[in-house]
């Protein structure tokens, strides 16, 4: 009740919001009636998730506040390059880590009863030891994870409806704690197809909208949705060019070369005023030429160079290492749900990502002239995770308009939260309790209490970290950091499922230089706020991943090779 009171000029959005968690839950709720009551259903669903609720939940839980909140805050900066960078390196990589990682742990998950990555890590390279540092690196790169999300709705709805963070997280949190507690990872995959469809739809909808109210405020006005596309897009060019190219734009060039002759014009004209000064003295100097206004010299600089624009294709690695889509892989009903997956996702992603790309890049010519307000950071710089819900709350003036895209983003930020709540107490149970006591310990029942107890708990922390980190979080920044380290962990699940070489002293050493590298250049980097951080011009992640990768090949071939017995277990085809 809160939230809904909380509405600044109209109850109306906020109330169609609460209407959507209503019916959020109501889902949530009906298909926890589905649980079977065994510990397998309430971790991989048995096994019977279809292709389309497949594609919608795995695609829905990849879509957090990093692909909306984050990209538009970083199309404000950078422009349209964000999404060749991440959008389109991500569609592709996605896709193709679904075919060559997914569908093979699906494979070896159900033959041999895995239900996380630490079970088959264990096993694969038979260390109990190696699972545990595994597990413990994981939970903390999927914390900050989680706390994208939360972070993300607090920032719009304070951007959109004035309301403060710390409700917003209570709000929504409380909603999917409670049915991922009911039903685990079956009402998790129900309520992310139900909220995937809807932030789709959705985000149609605001950028039709934004567009239009983008184009009003053009000498032409608003017109059709091309014509407003086009004339939002026009504006930008006029005032903030270098936002529409990757390189340097040509306005830009020319707008360079004009103040660059114009720095040249000031250093002739404070050379000559330094040698008045000097034979004359500085009081009669100013009698024959006035002090030339200090000129600063100008930058040319690309939006984003072709390096770092190529090092963005590490980014959709992390997929393949993140273990709440290895858990949603474990869902499905057999290898042929994956095809509709991999074909279908890109085109999900261009949907979603293409919308808030290019309105982030409007934001950066509306800013420039005025027609936007943002607010600060706490280190005086604009704080671009309020870019989307400032479009949203300054521009769109129909309140039931207002509550539909208000829906929609937070509908993209849950369909990432649930799994991953899910995917911790799935984790703890299976990673930590049942080796501690042993399999045979507890009843199947206890188990699934177990699992949402522990649910409860880091739904509990992840809120809590949140409002600390509230204020300061860059939302892009903070995933690119937790990415990182997901990233650099690829190598151990690639070669572990095609390398029938790579060791336990391997995977130690790339989880070694994994670590060691992070915390280094994570503090070299001022803890994330220095978002122009670089290693060698490059993304802290390319060298990372490259050097973890070289440190899994170095340790695997040093020492002694694996039981061939092991790794027919792994390997049954190629065993024969």
């Amino acid at each position: 009740m809160n939230l809904l009171a909380a509405a600044s000029e109209s109850s109306l959005p906020l109330w169609m919001v609460g209407a959507y968690l209503v019916a959020l839950l109501g889902l949530g709720i009906f298909s926890s009636k589905l649980f079977r009551g065994t510990s397998k259903d309430y971790f991989v669903a048995s096994r019977s998730i279809g292709p389309f609720m497949l594609l919608m939940s795995v695609f829905g839980t990849t879509m957090t506040g990093f692909a909306l909140v984050g990209s538009t805050g970083k199309a404000f900066m950078t422009g349209v390059a964000t999404f060749g960078a991440v959008a389109v390196w991500s569609g592709i990589i996605h896709s193709s880590v679904f075919f060559i990682i997914g569908t093979r742990l699906w494979a070896i998950g159900k033959r041999l009863g895995y239900v996380t990555q630490v079970q088959f890590f264990r096993e694969r390279f038979q260390s109990h030891t190696l699972g545990t540092v595994l597990f413990v690196l994981l939970v903390l790169f999927i914390i900050p994870y989680l706390l994208i999300g939360i972070i993300s709705a607090g920032k719009f709805m304070e951007g959109t409806a004035d309301i403060t963070p710390w409700k917003t997280g209570l709000v929504i949190c409380s909603v999917v704690l409670t049915y991922v507690f009911l039903g685990g990872v079956r009402s998790a995959a129900w309520a992310n197809t139900f909220q995937t469809l809807v932030f789709m739809l959705t985000g149609v909808v605001a950028f039709a909208m934004i567009a239009k109210a983008v184009a009003a405020t053009t000498e032409a006005g608003s017109g059709t949705f091309l014509e407003n596309v086009k004339r939002s897009t026009e504006l930008v060019e006029q005032v903030k060019p270098e936002r529409l190219v990757r390189g340097v734009h040509p306005v830009a060039r020319e707008n360079h070369e004009a103040a660059q002759a114009k720095y040249e014009e000031y250093l002739t004209e404070k050379d000559t005023w330094e040698a008045l000064v000097n034979d004359m003295g500085a009081e009669t100097a100013a009698t024959v030429m006035e002090k030339p206004e200090e000129v600063k010299e100008p930058q040319l600089k690309p939006s984003m160079s072709r390096l770092l624009w190529i090092t963005y294709l590490f980014i959709p690695l992390s997929i393949g290492m993140f273990p709440h889509v290895f858990q949603h892989w474990l869902t499905a009903k057999s290898a042929k749900t994956f095809r509709l997956a991999i074909v279908a996702h890109p085109i999900c992603i261009a949907v979603v990502w293409l919308p808030c790309v290019i309105i982030g890049t409007w934001a950066a010519g509306l800013y420039a002239i005025g027609e936007l307000t943002l607010p600060l950071n706490a280190n005086g710089k604009v704080d671009t995770t309020m870019v989307l819900g400032s479009m949203v709350g300054q521009l769109v003036e129909n309140p039931w308009l207002l509550g539909l895209l208000m829906i929609g983003v937070l509908a993209a930020i849950m369909s990432s939260l649930d799994s991953q709540f899910a995917c911790l107490g799935t984790m703890f149970t299976n990673d930590i309790i049942l080796p501690w006591k042993g399999k045979d310990y507890f009843s199947d029942g206890e188990i699934v209490k177990i699992a949402r107890y522990f649910v409860v708990g880091v739904v509990v922390v992840a809120y809590l970290l949140s409002l600390a980190l509230m204020k300061t979080a860059s939302v892009f920044n903070l995933g690119m950091w937790c990415f990182s380290g997901f990233t650099a962990l690829f190598p151990i699940v690639f070669a572990a499922l095609y390398w029938k070489r790579a060791t336990a002293v391997g995977a130690y050493a790339c989880i070694a230089v994994t670590a060691v590298l992070w915390i280094l250049w994570f503090q070299e980097s001022g803890y994330g706020a220095n978002k122009g951080f670089r290693v060698l011009g490059m993304l802290p992640m390319a060298p990372l991943t490259i050097a973890s990768a070289l440190a899994l090949i170095i340790g695997s071939l040093v020492s002694r090779a694996p039981e061939e017995r092991q790794i027919n277990k792994f390997f049954p085809n190629k065993a024969r």
